[in-house]
């Protein structure tokens, strides 16, 4: 395993699934340390809560500018711990950056107090919506993206004027403990932003605390289920972010390199261990000869290693091989053909890339996340029955299409059972701040990003001010009969009439 840690210990090791090498050690933090740790983070939240829109606004980018200082050093510590290329994490770092700054600039415009219509019927009154803050959000991140993911969480927390504790995965501490040095250089004297580390008792004594106003999970299905299970003990809300068995559409009018190119660094990409990577793809028959060779021809050339020059890096959890080998086999064994590589393209801690065609539709390579450098291509007659095949699945995460077609792009874009999708090119909608993230499904609920993002980490407080007496005052026991005829008249006048 990655991780090394006996029971009752009170340090880990994370360990370079690459090398096998000892990446550092870290404490295992009980259920009393992170008590201990929501109960300063109560405090903290006090505090933070209480700052102006513009004084929170200010110690966030702060907090974004530290991360850009040390991005370099951010990087190689998610090299380190996950064997990804430097690039890649340098990558992953900036998109982090970017929704930090996102989250600190729009926090006020969406949370902040604003007048809504009250209606005619309560037209005395002056209607306010504002979002207050939850408290205290407990963040469990996973460790295929570990600092971009939990971001998404952590940032809009903190804009939404909430403590954060964060329970980075025992893979990727270092993130973790880092990340919390940076914060602590910009906000000394309050622990708005905690880590806690350890394996999966010290995230399920998070989920578990009664002092914490939210989670936000990011994992499997299965361990999602877990989560919710200890946070319905103190019925804690929970935004669950999972895995996802995503497809690609490419249509017959399609740029079949485009395609093709996003279609390759959808599924290889971090050595396929992305929750919205691109694990199926349905081609329209008469692009599919043309595609597939394009398609082929680009997998050829990956390279998994740890080296500078590699594509990839390694399988980060060794449990995954298993799974990845099992879902090779059971293609081949049910018909399908291995067109790149095969069963043997397994040599842990790598997987070579993996191209597999006439996959039954039942198959586990189909229906399961496999989440490893593995890709089934379909032969479909039009977008209607790719549509069907993609949407044949109990996850529902994210979506790519390719079309030449605007308008059939967009229908497939809608009526693709995901809570996101990308038109002519790959996870466009990640790079926008402004667009919500998430899943439907097995994929889970909620969302970050975005304005709903920021009003996940907030509840909303209404706010009726009366600014003179009602001409008709119902509540009231000194209603008169002929001011509720009043009323019904006025009610009937105004919503009884045909549409």
């Amino acid at each position: 395993m990655s991780v090394t840690a006996e029971a009752g210990s009170a340090t880990f090791q994370s360990l370079n699934p690459a090398t096998g090498e000892v990446v550092a050690e870290h404490p295992v933090h009980d259920e009393k340390a992170v008590a201990e740790t929501v109960a300063r983070a109560r405090e903290a939240a006090l505090w933070w809560g209480g700052l102006s829109w513009k004084e929170r606004k200010l110690a966030i980018l702060n907090i974004k500018g530290a991360l850009t200082r040390n991005l370099d050093r951010m990087a190689e510590v998610i090299h380190q711990e996950t064997g990804k290329p430097v690039q890649d994490a340098q990558l992953e770092t900036v998109m982090a950056i970017t929704h930090l700054d996102w989250a600190a600039r729009n926090a006020q415009k969406v949370l902040g107090p604003h007048r809504v219509f009250p209606g005619m019927m309560a037209i005395n009154l002056q209607a306010v919506l504002e979002y207050q803050p939850l408290g205290v959000v407990g963040v469990i991140g996973p460790w295929n993206y570990p600092i971009f993911t939990p971001m998404g969480s952590i940032a809009y927390a903190l804009a939404a004027g909430n403590a954060v504790v964060f329970k980075p995965s025992e893979y990727t501490p270092g993130v973790g403990t880092l990340l919390e040095e940076l914060v602590r250089e910009v906000i000394p004297d309050h622990p708005v932003f905690q880590v806690v580390t350890g394996l999966g008792p010290t995230g399920g004594a998070l989920a578990a605390s009664p002092d914490v106003d939210k989670i936000a999970f990011t994992g499997s299905t299965r361990t999602a289920k877990k989560v919710m299970a200890a946070c319905a003990q103190n019925l804690t809300p929970m935004v669950a972010e999972c895995g996802g068995k995503d497809a690609l559409i490419v249509d017959s009018d399609a740029d079949l390199d485009a395609a093709a190119n996003a279609a390759i660094w959808g599924a290889m990409s971090n050595a396929g261990q992305t929750c919205i990577g691109v694990e199926r793809i349905y081609v329209v028959d008469s692009a599919y000869d043309a595609f597939l060779g394009k398609l082929t021809g680009k997998a050829k050339d990956l390279k998994p290693g740890f080296e500078a020059n590699s594509t990839y890096g390694p399988i980060t959890m060794p449990g995954q091989l298993e799974i990845i080998e099992r879902h090779i086999k059971d293609a081949l064994e049910r018909g399908g053909q291995a067109v790149v590589g095969g069963a043997d393209s397994v040599k842990g801690p790598y997987v070579e890339p993996v191209v597999l065609t006439d996959v039954p539709d039942d198959s586990s390579a189909v229906c399961e996340e496999t989440f490893g450098p593995t890709i089934t291509v379909h032969k479909v007659r039009d977008m209607e029955e790719a549509l069907q095949k993609a949407n044949k699945t109990a996850y529902g995460l994210a979506g790519t299409i390719f079309s030449g077609s605007k308008t059939r792009a967009m229908d497939a874009a809608r009526r693709l059972r995901s809570g996101m999708t990308s038109i002519n090119t790959f996870a466009g909608f990640v790079t926008v701040g402004a667009l919500p993230f998430g899943g439907v499904g097995d994929s889970g609920f909620g969302r970050i990003h975005g304005a709903d993002g920021l009003r996940e980490f907030a509840r909303p407080k209404a706010i009726a001010r009366q600014r003179f007496a009602p001409p008709l005052d119902l509540l009231t026991f000194d209603r008169t009969e002929q001011t509720m005829q009043r009323v019904l008249g006025l009610v009937k006048f105004l919503h009884g009439r045909k549409y």
